[in-house]
C-alpha cells in the first residue's frame, strides 16, 4: 500500500500536537506501508513541499493555505490512499481523492466550530478554514478521531456524519524520548533560567492561544503557595492582542511573587523533557484539547498532571491516579482558578504523592500510548477504506 499523508507541519517544522502525531505516525508507518509526506513550508529531505502561490503573497493566510493544497493535490498520484490532518490539507485529500478516485482518511485533531477564537487570527478566513473542514468531514471515507471525546465532538459538529465513518485511533508518546532524568550534556535549561532545583517547580508548555488557558493559569498563579517556581514555556501567540494580554497578565503576577520564569522562544526537546522531568507537577488550563500529546509527554517524565476535565484530557490523566483534573465552566473562571491553584499545590507541596502519581502516569504512558501500536490501528482504518471502495 501507498498513502499520501498530507499535513501542514512536519520536522523540522513543527509547533503543535498534530506535527508531532504525524511526525511519529509517518516512522512508525514506513514500516508497514510506502509513505509519501506531503507538507507546507521550508524544502527539506523526506517529503514534498508545496507553496503557496506567490500571486497571492499578503492574501489571507486561509487563501494562501487553500492554494498550497491545490499544488499538494496535484503532486499525490500514484497512491492507493490519502490522508489528511487539520483543515490545513483538507481540501488536499478531497481534492486528490476525488481527482485519483482513491480514499479519503482524515484525522481530525481539533474541530473549527469548536474554536471560535480562530476568527481573531484569521478574521474571515476562519469561515473559509470552516467550510474547509466541513467539506472534507462531510466527504471523507473514514475519519479518525484522536480520542473517544474527539469522536464525539466531530458526531456533534457535524451531525450529518454516519458514525460508522468515525474511528477513535488516540494520539501516542514515545518514551524513550520522553523520560524522566536530568539534562543530557553540559547546558541545564533549568540552571539558565536561575530555577532553584531545592524548590517545588510547576511547568506548563503550549502555544498563547485561547484553547491552551494560559490566561487562566496566570490568573490560578497568584493563589499558589509562595514557596512553588512556575515555569511558563509559551510562545507563539495566535495574535498581537493576546500577546499584549500574556504580557501585562505575568508583568502583574511578578510584581506580587518571585519565582515565575517565561520561556518565550521554542525550545529544543531535550530542555523540555528536562524541565517536565524536573517539575513535581505539569499544568494543562486547556478550555479546549482533544487530547493533549504535551500531558503524554509530562506522563513519560514520571510528573504529575494537574488540568482541565475537558475533551479527550480524561482518557489520558487519570484523576487520583496519574494527577488531578479540574472542573472547567466558561461561565466561572475564578472559580476553575482558585480549584486549579489548589490541585497543584496540594501535589506540589507533598513531594511523595508527586513521586507517586508521576510513577503511575509513566507506567500508563508505556502500557497504553505506543505509537507502534496507533500505527498498526491506523493502517487498519486503510485496509477497511480500499476494501469497502
Amino acid at each position: 500500500m501507498r498513502v499520501a499523508m498530507m499535513t501542514r507541519e512536519y520536522p523540522p517544522e513543527v509547533y503543535g500536537g498534530a506535527g508531532v502525531h504525524v511526525t511519529e505516525l509517518v516512522a512508525q508507518l514506513r514500516r508497514l506501508c510506502e509513505v509519501d509526506v506531503h507538507c507546507m513550508g521550508a524544502p527539506r529531505e523526506g517529503a514534498f513541499v508545496h507553496d503557496p502561490d506567490p500571486a497571492l503573497a499578503g492574501a489571507n493566510a486561509a487563501l494562501t493555505t487553500l492554494s498550497a493544497e491545490l499544488r499538494m493535490a496535484q503532486a499525490a498520484s500514484g497512491v492507493d490512499v490519502v490522508h489528511s490532518h487539520t483543515w490545513y490539507s483538507g481540501l488536499a485529500g478531497h481534492l486528490a481523492a476525488e481527482l485519483y478516485d482513491v480514499p479519503h482518511v482524515l484525522t481530525a485533531h481539533s474541530l473549527e466550530p469548536r474554536r471560535p477564537w480562530k476568527a481573531e487570527q484569521l478574521g474571515g478566513g476562519y469561515r473559509i478554514s470552516s467550510w474547509s473542514e466541513r467539506n472534507a468531514v462531510q466527504y471523507a471515507d473514514a475519519i479518525i478521531a484522536v480520542s473517544a471525546g474527539m469522536r464525539l465532538d466531530v458526531l456533534d459538529a457535524y451531525p450529518f456524519v454516519d458514525p460508522a465513518r468515525v474511528h477513535v485511533v488516540r494520539n501516542g508518546i514515545d518514551t524513550g524520548v520522553w523520560h524522566p532524568g536530568p539534562a543530557r550534556g553540559s547546558e541545564s535549561a533549568l540552571e539558565r533560567l536561575g530555577v532553584d532545583p531545592d524548590r517545588p517547580i510547576v511547568a506548563f508548555v503550549g502555544r498563547i492561544t485561547r484553547q491552551k488557558g494560559v490566561g487562566h493559569l496566570v490568573a490560578a498563579a497568584h493563589h499558589l503557595d509562595p514557596d512553588i517556581q512556575l515555569v511558563l514555556c509559551a510562545g507563539a501567540p495566535d495574535t498581537p492582542e493576546i500577546a499584549a494580554e500574556t504580557e501585562r497578565a505575568v508583568a502583574e503576577l511578578r510584581e506580587r511573587r518571585g519565582g515565575v520564569f517565561w520561556v518565550q522562544e521554542m525550545l529544543p526537546t531535550e530542555s523540555v523533557r528536562e524541565i517536565l522531568s524536573a517539575a513535581r507537577v505539569f499544568v494543562c488550563p486547556s478550555v479546549y484539547e482533544p487530547l493533549g500529546i504535551v500531558n503524554l509527554e509530562a506522563m513519560a517524565c514520571e510528573t504529575a498532571v494537574v488540568a482541565s476535565d475537558v475533551g479527550g484530557i480524561p482518557e489520558v490523566v487519570e484523576d487520583g491516579v496519574t494527577g488531578r483534573l479540574v472542573h472547567y465552566n466558561s461561565y466561572e473562571p475564578q472559580v476553575y482558578e482558585r480549584a486549579l491553584a489548589a490541585a497543584v499545590d496540594e501535589i506540589a507541596l507533598d513531594a511523595d504523592l508527586a513521586a507517586r502519581l508521576g510513577h503511575a502516569g509513566r507506567d500508563r504512558a508505556i502500557a497504553e500510548f505506543s505509537w507502534a501500536q496507533i500505527a498498526r490501528q491506523t493502517l487498519a482504518v486503510y485496509q477497511d477504506v480500499t476494501a469497502r471502495r
